[in-house]
């Protein structure tokens, strides 16, 4: 089996107006039985999360506040990555009139147009943090801090590696964990910059194209889908009509991006 990981977004992707269909719980079930792990990667607190999603334990972790916090569902055990927000920013944004705002473990979050505001606040605070948009959301991070943060964290829990990990998702701040990913799809209802980044677009949108994904990859395990994944191959040389000579990530044969075989190659310059 490749894809030991699936990865998954909630709002947008999962979930549609924060809801998720039974037809999407139960595709994850299906997902489970087959032996794979499940990640859940989102921008929401996790208590939020909790709240509105009450079949979370389908997930092994949870990436919560857009990479600063790791939920065990089985353990129930949360993991802080990163320090809570500075207080004076919190005061700051409201004495400047920030509403609504909210406050996680590790984000603060507002929504546009605050966004000006909030980038004035860190610089006059002289704060090292980052903002992040969202279809609207403004989430405020420590540098550094993203969903691919979050879900190297999380696979590391499970011991597993992002080469067997399958992500899905819909908007700007997923582009950093799908790219992570060895096969990276989108929704149909994702951003346009977010399907053309990724390997795979789904029919459907929301919960559906969750379930279609799932359903093909307890079928095929997306071996159908080796052909065009090239963003993780390492070129180590060209061949001499000059085409490139790549190491496949995962099967580990050399082979030319037109997938034909060997020919004699010259090393690479490269160090």
């Amino acid at each position: 089996m490749r894809y030991l990981a699936f990865a998954c977004d909630y709002d947008g992707t999962l979930a549609e107006h924060g809801q998720v269909a039974d037809s999407t719980v139960a595709a994850l079930g299906r997902l489970r039985k087959s032996g794979r792990r499940l990640l859940l990667v989102s921008g929401r607190q996790l208590d939020d999360l909790i709240g509105v999603f009450p079949q979370i334990h389908l997930f092994d972790v949870v990436v919560a506040e857009n990479g600063a916090v790791l939920y065990d569902a089985a353990t129930r055990d949360v993991q802080s990555l990163v320090d809570p927000p500075p207080q004076e920013f919190v005061q700051e944004l409201r004495r400047r009139g920030v509403n609504p705002l909210s406050t996680g473990r590790a984000i603060v979050a507002t929504w546009e147009p605050h966004e000006q505001t909030v980038l004035q606040t860190i610089h006059d605070l002289r704060l090292e943090l980052q903002v992040i948009l969202n279809k609207g959301a403004v989430m405020v991070l420590p540098t550094g801090v993203n969903k691919a943060s979050g879900l190297v964290r999380g696979l590391e829990r499970l011991k597993l590696s992002v080469h067997n990990t399958v992500g899905i998702g819909d908007a700007e701040n997923d582009q950093t964990f799908l790219t992570l990913c060895e096969c990276a799809v989108a929704v149909n209802n994702a951003l346009d910059s977010v399907k053309s980044r990724a390997d795979w677009v789904m029919r459907g949108d929301h919960g559906s194209g969750v379930v279609e994904l799932i359903d093909q990859l307890i079928a095929t395990d997306l071996s159908e889908l080796s052909p065009a994944l090239t963003r993780q191959r390492i070129t180590i040389g060209q061949a001499l009509d000059g085409s490139d000579v790549c190491l496949e990530s995962y099967d580990g044969t050399s082979r030319c991006r037109d997938r034909s075989p060997l020919p004699a190659a010259r090393a690479s310059s490269d160090p």
